[in-house]
């Protein structure tokens, strides 16, 4: 693949700027991928149960979604949880306070390359709707809202989270902040996302924050599937993925010394106490992140320092958890552009600008949606 280089100076930092060519379609296979949940959750792929008092909280049979969902990673050998489920109300405002952490380096990072590239992105695609899928809190966004106002006059945001609270928090900052921005919400999943997408090209979809490190090799194939068929051709994608190798900053990132990393593991489990009686001692269960260099993933797990009994109220039924075994909660991917880029060709996804630090730590990928044969299909290797 033949590449122009160019670089963009900021204060703080050295933006590379990569110009890809387009690859034959036919000619790339997929790289091997681990299965594995990340950082942020696949919480927005399928529909958890809805935020108490959030519209549609009404529920035929309460916290049993839930709680078949825990009791199938409790039944699992070795045991795992739906990292979904780390973000309820109190989850998502304690990850937050993760992204503020100094040893956090993803959120900072992605945000100085935003900042630095935002004009040149906004240049290129021309006046699009933004459409960010796991929009958060939309601080990073806001953003690109400014360079898209400063371009254009205004712009349009359709924010996509799981999140009612969160969502109403972020509609209200930016029309206050961008008071010409056509902002509306959309309170639902991906899925529920992607049909909608069509109607609004010109379009740039947003995927941030390496949210791509949520997904399993065999749930990326049926999601950039679905960004693939929902973009119109001409329209973009900007994907955030994370590129770090460093074993000393990847485990202080998940190991935050004020202990945010370590209260988001266990509210997983206070979540449990509430919704589904679970009864758990929280002050035993230990916070436990590991890089695995060989995978190029963080590993999070609960450690249970002593035995416990977990309940599962709607279910009526029990695990017992033994002194000293550990439950796996998350799993963060970390991408290699030598992959990335001709994985999601594939796709009909091709890689514009690619935007990097200094440190090459981060990457925010301009994608634009071309013309391609659906009969040309994507061939998977067996060591994927």
């Amino acid at each position: 693949m033949t590449e122009k280089l160019a670089s963009l100076e900021t204060d703080s930092h050295l933006i590379e700027v990569r110009r890809a060519s387009v690859v034959p379609l036919a000619s790339v296979a997929h790289p091997a991928a681990a299965r594995g949940l990340s950082r942020i959750s696949a919480a927005h792929l399928t529909r958890p149960q809805p935020e108490p008092g959030s519209a549609g909280a009404v529920c035929p049979a309460p916290g049993l979604e839930f709680g078949l969902a825990v009791a199938r990673g409790l039944s699992d050998i070795p045991r795992r949880l739906d990292s979904r489920y780390l973000y309820d109300a109190h989850g998502s405002q304690i990850f937050e306070n993760i992204c503020r952490q100094p040893e956090y380096y993803l959120t900072r990072t992605e945000a100085a390359i935003l900042t630095a590239a935002a004009g040149d992105i906004a240049g290129r695609t021309g006046e699009v709707t933004l459409i960010e899928l796991g929009s958060g809190s939309s601080i990073k966004t806001q953003i690109l809202l400014d360079a898209y106002a400063a371009a254009y006059g205004s712009a349009g945001y359709r924010p996509v989270d799981v999140s009612a609270s969160i969502l109403k928090q972020a509609e209200k900052e930016i029309s206050a902040r961008f008071p010409t921005a056509k902002v509306e919400a959309i309170n639902g999943t991906y899925d529920e996302a992607f049909p909608l997408i069509a109607s609004l090209s010109p379009a740039m979809l947003l995927f941030l924050g390496s949210t791509a490190g949520n997904l399993d090799s065999i749930e990326a194939a049926h999601f950039w599937g679905k960004v693939s068929r929902s973009l119109q051709t001409g329209d973009y994608c900007l994907l955030g993925i994370d590129i770090n190798e460093d074993p000393k900053s990847l485990h202080d990132a998940y190991n935050d010394v004020a202990g945010h990393s370590a209260a988001f593991t266990r509210n997983l489990f206070a979540r449990m106490n509430r919704e589904l009686g679970s009864s758990i001692d929280t002050g035993s269960i230990d916070h436990l992140a590991r890089y695995v260099p060989r995978w190029r993933r963080v590993e999070i797990f609960a450690g249970f320092n002593r035995s416990q009994q977990i309940d599962i109220a709607p279910l009526d039924s029990s695990f017992r958890i033994g002194s000293g075994e550990i439950i796996l909660t998350e799993v963060s991917r970390k991408f290699r552009l030598s992959q990335m880029v001709p994985y999601l060709c594939t796709f009909g996804l091709n890689a514009e600008r690619i935007y990097t630090d200094r440190g090459r730590r981060f990457a925010v990928l301009l994608l634009k949606k071309i013309s391609f044969e659906p009969h040309q299909k994507t061939r998977i290797s067996k060591r994927s």
